[in-house]
């Protein structure tokens, strides 16, 4: 007897929850508790009763869910009174800590918090770095241990720039309710550990990997592809991959589980081939099934049971399931339970990247593969599906990571049989018998070890083919839907008329979002970098670049995470000229990620000999003209005598009266110079705080010089620096200048015209304000 699929677990239901969770994702703030009870209600009630509107009953029920589970986690969130305070933690690791030659960062999930013998409300995963130094030697933080550490923490705060990475989004989805470091205290100490771990385990297989084939692609590569660790994995091995579209690889996904759920069922059967007699005492679909979802649960296990590796396992147990209960099994219920339980377990995983990825890529392939009836052999069927889900998930891509592989379709052709029937099988099984039987385990893994190399060297090759890698600008949410429109229709049907006019759906993607530049109008960005400086200069058909923030020694740079990503959302193609006011890190560090990434840009600073790019020297009086706007150097003057902050170059940018001041890190020293050169200045200054605002610099006759209407002040968020100075802004107050700084306001984008004061057109934390954000 055959039953219906309960209506709750319906793709009609799936799609309505899933409806009512991203509409939350839109709001701007949370409602009040009382709203969302009355919307649980409401939900419930037309659940319940019969109704065409039924529908919308799991819509505000969806929505409910969301918004108290959000609610939920932004409470747990650490109280502003606790930023920058001395707070002992005791607590467990969560996953595998990275360990670099500076630091290690790992998460710890709190069990306890007090400061100076109270408690404090401290609760959720901290992400702690423990930084050494000539005193500090940070100790081998072990999976699954418990630590007593004396740390100083923040709230969850991320930079704030067009096309970078939103972390105060990941913290939400990841439930990081505070960041911060360990502090140097001989009480700090490891407390004891789990007793059963698996993430210990899979540090011992991580490790056994790295031991055995060494450093390299073959190890680094290996490591991520079959088990999820990506710590060893370095930027150049990034880029390959992003060229070649094979992060969905990386990430271990449905192809990873549905293999090894395959491999459970062939080795059942094999058994059965070698005793027949064994399937008159148990069923054949009953064990076939149960060895399917044992190998499937045991690799996700090790592998690291991420978003799309738990969205895997639920579409095979519901599959499964419904094989040995002799119902109906159309994967699309299963991907509908799948988004149905992951909702109901978290809500809050929509927030990312690899959610939609995952279920949007396995709609499409049900959709257009799913249904045919012909057989046809495998290779077509893979370059079907590399094609489908190349084409379905373009859109998706352009919007979460601003780029595409042009290649990936055929690089996948090559890298995803290699990786499925060499690398994951003898790797994953080489790694695992080696902690057990060495002699087994090593010459497996050495293979996969082999495999590897052999695919990444032919990779790489392939990364560097002419256009490989392309960059789009950040699109509208209207660009975004017509592209999914245009993918839908393109991959309708064979005999459905003008398939191919929906390749005219996805053009949007290639125009900016942004004001089209006139003669005489230029834009000026400054970005948010924490406490260093870059802005960006734009007229019609030449955009500048004046520093490039950071770059740390544990390789974080804030020129390839902050500044590249935003000159490829706003849909710059070319940079004309790169300008470095200085040496000094904050200022400097970025700036070989942005000539790598532009590397046609003319390099020129105040201090060339102290930066890791060449350069030539910056000097007063040279002047150019792009499209109407003037550019001029007004300080360094020969002889080079002054050093460090005041030997920056300051450049001014003008349009008629309207000008704009770059600064650097000037001091009081030589501001009077720079005034004198200035001459005439400008009626309509705005005017980036030299020096973040530091005490050294913004002299008064500075200030009264200038008469900005505006002073940019670029700094992090509670830097150590106390930058700005609290008397330098009581200074600019006092003579009637408004500051705007970057930890208030995230980005801030101008526009100057030759007939019009300068413009403030948005603040990027202030105008994209979603819900998480504060």
């Amino acid at each position: 007897m055959r039953f219906p699929l309960p209506q709750l677990f319906s793709v009609a239901t799936a799609v309505a929850l899933l409806a009512g969770t991203v509409a939350v994702q839109m709001l701007t703030g949370l409602p009040p508790l009382w709203i969302t009870l009355v919307l649980t209600v409401v939900a419930l009630a037309l659940i319940a009763l019969p109704s065409r509107w039924r529908w919308l009953g799991y819509v505000l029920l969806g929505a409910a869910w969301t918004i108290w589970r959000a609610d939920l986690t932004l409470s747990a969130r650490l109280p502003a009174a606790l930023e920058g305070e001395d707070i002992v933690v005791t607590g467990a690791v969560l996953g595998l800590p990275y360990a670099q030659d500076d630091a290690t960062r790992f998460d710890l999930a709190v069990a306890a918090a007090e400061r100076d013998g109270q408690r404090v409300p401290v609760s959720g995963t901290l992400r702690l770095h423990w930084y050494a130094s000539e005193k500090t030697v940070v100790p081998d933080i072990e999976p699954c241990s418990r630590w007593r550490v004396h740390v100083r923490l923040k709230r969850p705060r991320g930079l704030i720039d067009p096309g970078a990475f939103d972390f105060e989004r990941y913290a939400l989805a990841e439930g990081i309710t505070a960041t911060g470091y360990v502090r140097e205290d001989a009480l700090n100490a490891a407390t004891g550990e789990r007793r059963f771990c698996v993430e210990r385990l899979r540090r011992h297989i991580s490790q056994g990997i790295a031991d055995t084939l060494g450093p390299g692609p073959q190890s680094n590569v290996l490591r991520a592809l079959a088990f999820g660790d990506q710590r060893a994995m370095d930027e150049h091995e990034w880029n390959v991959a992003r060229a070649t579209g094979i992060p969905h690889l990386i990430a271990i996904s449905g192809l990873h589980i549905a293999l090894f759920a395959g491999f459970g069922v062939l080795l059942v059967r094999l058994l059965w081939k070698l005793a027949p007699r064994l399937t008159l005492r148990w069923p054949a679909p009953l064990i076939e099934a149960l060895a399917s979802i044992a190998f499937a649960l045991g690799y996700a296990a090790i592998s690291g049971l991420g978003l799309p590796t738990r969205r895997a396992l639920v579409m095979i147990g519901m599959l499964l399931a419904a094989n040995l209960m002799r119902r109906a099994r159309a994967p699309v219920h299963g991907l509908a339970f799948a988004v149905i339980a992951l909702l109901a377990f978290d809500p809050l995983c929509v927030l990312s990247a690899g959610f939609w990825l995952s279920f949007v890529g396995v709609a499409w392939l049900m959709f257009c593969l799913g249904g045919r009836g012909e057989r046809r052999s495998w290779w077509r069927e893979m370059i079907s599906a590399q094609g489908v889900a190349s084409l379905g998930l373009l859109p998706l891509t352009i919007w979460f990571f601003g780029q595409s592989s042009l290649i990936g379709p055929l690089a996948n052709l090559i890298a995803v049989p290699v990786v499925c029937f060499l690398i994951l099988p003898f790797g994953v099984a080489g790694a695992v018998l080696q902690l057990a039987v060495p002699a087994l385990g090593a010459p497996l893994l050495t293979l996969a070890g082999y495999a590897m190399l052999a695919l990444w060297q032919l990779l790489e090759q392939i990364a560097d083919w002419p256009g490989a890698l392309w960059y789009f600008p950040e699109p509208s949410i209207w660009a975004f839907a017509l592209a999914m429109l245009g993918a839908a229709w393109l991959l309708l049907p064979r005999g459905m008329p003008a398939r191919g006019l929906g390749l005219v759906l996805f053009l949007p993607l290639l125009v900016p979002a942004r004001h089209v530049l006139a003669d005489g109008e230029f834009e000026a960005l400054m970005l948010d970098v924490g406490q260093g400086l870059s802005v960006v200069v734009r007229t019609r058909d030449h955009t500048l670049v004046y520093d490039a923030g950071a770059r740390f020694p544990s390789g974080f740079d804030l020129g390839e995470a902050a500044v590249v990503p935003a000159l490829h959302a706003i849909g710059v193609i070319r940079v004309d000229r790169l300008i470095v006011s200085h040496g000094d890190n904050d200022h400097a560090g970025g700036a070989a990620a942005v000539l790598a990434a532009f590397p046609q840009a003319a390099v020129s600073g105040g201090e060339p000999e102290r930066l890791h790019v060449a350069a030539t020297q910056c000097l007063a009086g040279e002047a150019w003209n792009w499209n109407g706007v003037a550019f001029r150097i007004v300080h360094p003057h020969e002889p080079l005598s002054m050093k460090n902050n005041d030997r920056c170059c300051v450049l001014e940018v003008r349009s008629g009266d309207n000008a704009l001041l770059l600064t650097g890190d000037i001091t009081a020293t030589v501001e009077g110079e720079v005034v004198s050169a200035l001459a005439p200045i400008a009626a309509h200054t705005l005017l980036q705080v030299p020096h973040h605002g530091s005490k050294t610099s913004s002299s008064t006759a500075f200030i009264d010089a200038t008469r900005p209407e505006l002073a940019l002040v670029s700094s992090g968020y509670r830097n150590h620096f106390n930058h700005p100075n609290p008397a330098i802004v009581g200074r600019y107050r006092a003579a009637g200048v408004s500051l705007l700084d970057t930890p208030r306001s995230g980005f801030a984008d101008f526009r100057f015209a030759a007939d019009a004061a300068p413009r403030l057109i948005e603040q990027g934390r202030i105008d994209r304000h979603p819900y998480w954000r504060e």
